[in-house]
C-alpha cells in the first residue's frame, strides 16, 4: 500500500470569518446540504480506522475549512490519540492544517507545536489589503488578530506559512504586498490564485483574477524571487519553486500543475469523500468513509470520472511551446467545462507570455537549484 495523504474538513464549511472570495463558501451553495456539522468522534474513528488499513511508509492528515480551529481543542485530542491507538504498524504519521488565524486558543496552538504541525496561515499582505477581503462576522477588518496569531505561532515555534490569495487587487499591487511579506522575514510563501465562483463565469465578481492582472503578478513577483535568490536571499514561493522543478525536468509536486488530476482523498465532517477540495459537491462524491474502504473510493466510478475529464487537453495547449512547463493547468481553471472535455486555462495568455520572458531566468534558476546553490 501506498503512502496516505488527506485532507480533511472536521468543521465542514463552518468559519468565524466572512471572506468576501471565499470559494468554499461558494462550493458549499452548489451542494444539497451546505454545512455537515462537526466531525463526530465515531466519523473520525472510521476514517483512522481505514487510513490505517491502507496507508503504508506514512500517513499525512491536513485539516482545512471552512475553519479547522472551529472543530475545538478536544476535536484535536481525540484525533491524536486515537491515531496513535490505530497506528499499529508504526508508520510516521504527519499533520498539517491550514487556519485563518482569527482564534486559535492557546491550548491548540500548544498541540500544534508538539506534535509538530506545518500551519498555513492566511494573511493577504498589507492591512487596507488584506481587510478589504479578510472581515469578520461583523465585517470588521481581522489583519491585526491574523498577525497576533503570527507572532504567537512564531514565539511558541510552530512551523507556520503564509497563505496569501492572488485578486485582482492583489495583483496589481503585487509590489506592495511582496515587500511586505519579505520585509517581515516570512521564509515559506503560497501565492493562491483567486478562484471564481461556479456561478461566476459569465459574469466574475470584483476580486476575479483578470488574465492581464494575473501577467503583472506573475512578471512583478517572479522578478523579485529571481533578484532575491542571486543575492542570496531567497524566500520560497511555493509557485515558483514548482516552475523551477519543471524547467529542471521534474514533477511539480503541487497539486494542479502536472496538467492531469490526481484523485485525491478530502473527507467532509460527515465522512464524506471527494476527489479535490475545489470540488466537494455532490456528483463528484466518492462515497462515504464510514461504510467504504480507501481503495474502494479511489478506485470508484466516480473518481476514474473525475480522473478522465483532465486528460482532454485542448490542442492548443499540446501544441504550445510551453506545454511542458505548463500542462493546461488546474482543472478548477479550466471550467466551464463543455460536451468535449474542460475548456483551454483561463490563463492560457498570461502563461504563455510569462515563459517567453522568464525561461532564461528559469533556466538559470534551475541549474543553480541543480548544483544545491539555492538555500
Amino acid at each position: 500500500m501506498p503512502p496516505l495523504s488527506v485532507l480533511i474538513k472536521p468543521a465542514s464549511g463552518l468559519c468565524n470569518m466572512r471572506c468576501r472570495y471565499c470559494f468554499y463558501a461558494d462550493v458549499t451553495e452548489h451542494r444539497a446540504v451546505a454545512s455537515y456539522g462537526i466531525m463526530t468522534p465515531e466519523t473520525t474513528e472510521a476514517l483512522l480506522t481505514r487510513a490505517f488499513d491502507f496507508a503504508s511508509g506514512s500517513a499525512t492528515f491536513a485539516f482545512q475549512g471552512g475553519e479547522p480551529t472551529l472543530a475545538g481543542v478536544e476535536y484535536y485530542r481525540h484525533f491524536i490519540e486515537t491515531a496513535h491507538r490505530l497506528n499499529t504498524k508504526h508508520i510516521p504519521v504527519h499533520y498539517a492544517m491550514q487556519t485563518n488565524g482569527y482564534d486559535v486558543p492557546d491550548e491548540l496552538s500548544e498541540i500544534l507545536r508538539d506534535r509538530h504541525f506545518l500551519v498555513g496561515v492566511s494573511l493577504d499582505g498589507t492591512g487596507a489589503i488584506h481587510d478589504a477581503a479578510r472581515i469578520d462576522a461583523s465585517g470588521g477588518g481581522t489583519f491585526k488578530r491574523v498577525n497576533r496569531t503570527i507572532a504567537k505561532f512564531r514565539d511558541c515555534g510552530i512551523d507556520y506559512n503564509i497563505l496569501t490569495v492572488v485578486t485582482n487587487r492583489t495583483a496589481k499591487e503585487i509590489s506592495t504586498v511582496y515587500n511586505y511579506l519579505r520585509s517581515r522575514g516570512y521564509k515559506y510563501v503560497q501565492f493562491i490564485r483567486h478562484v471564481d465562483g461556479f456561478g461566476d463565469t459569465e459574469e466574475p465578481s470584483v476580486w476575479s483574477l483578470t488574465p492581464e492582472r494575473y501577467l503583472n503578478f506573475l512578471k512583478t513577483a517572479f522578478g523579485y524571487y529571481y533578484d532575491d535568490i542571486l543575492a542570496g536571499k531567497y524566500m520560497s514561493v511555493r509557485e515558483f519553486d514548482n516552475f523551477v522543478m519543471l524547467t529542471a525536468g521534474r514533477q511539480a509536486e503541487c497539486c494542479g500543475m502536472n496538467g492531469v488530476c490526481p484523485v485525491n482523498l478530502v473527507i467532509e465532517a460527515d465522512g464524506g469523500a471527494y476527489p479535490c477540495d475545489f470540488y466537494v459537491l455532490d456528483e463528484y462524491k466518492l462515497g462515504n468513509i464510514r461504510d467504504t474502504g480507501i481503495r474502494d473510493l479511489l478506485e470508484s466510478d466516480t473518481a476514474k470520472r473525475f480522473r478522465a475529464r483532465s486528460h482532454k487537453i485542448d490542442e492548443k495547449c499540446r501544441s504550445c511551446r510551453w506545454y511542458r512547463l505548463c500542462w493546461g493547468g488546474c482543472a478548477r481553471y479550466r471550467e466551464p467545462a463543455g460536451p468535449d472535455g474542460l475548456s483551454l486555462n483561463k490563463y492560457c495568455e498570461s502563461y504563455r507570455a510569462f515563459f517567453d520572458w522568464a525561461a532564461p531566468k528559469l533556466a538559470t534558476l534551475a541549474k543553480m537549484a541543480g548544483e544545491g546553490r539555492i538555500q
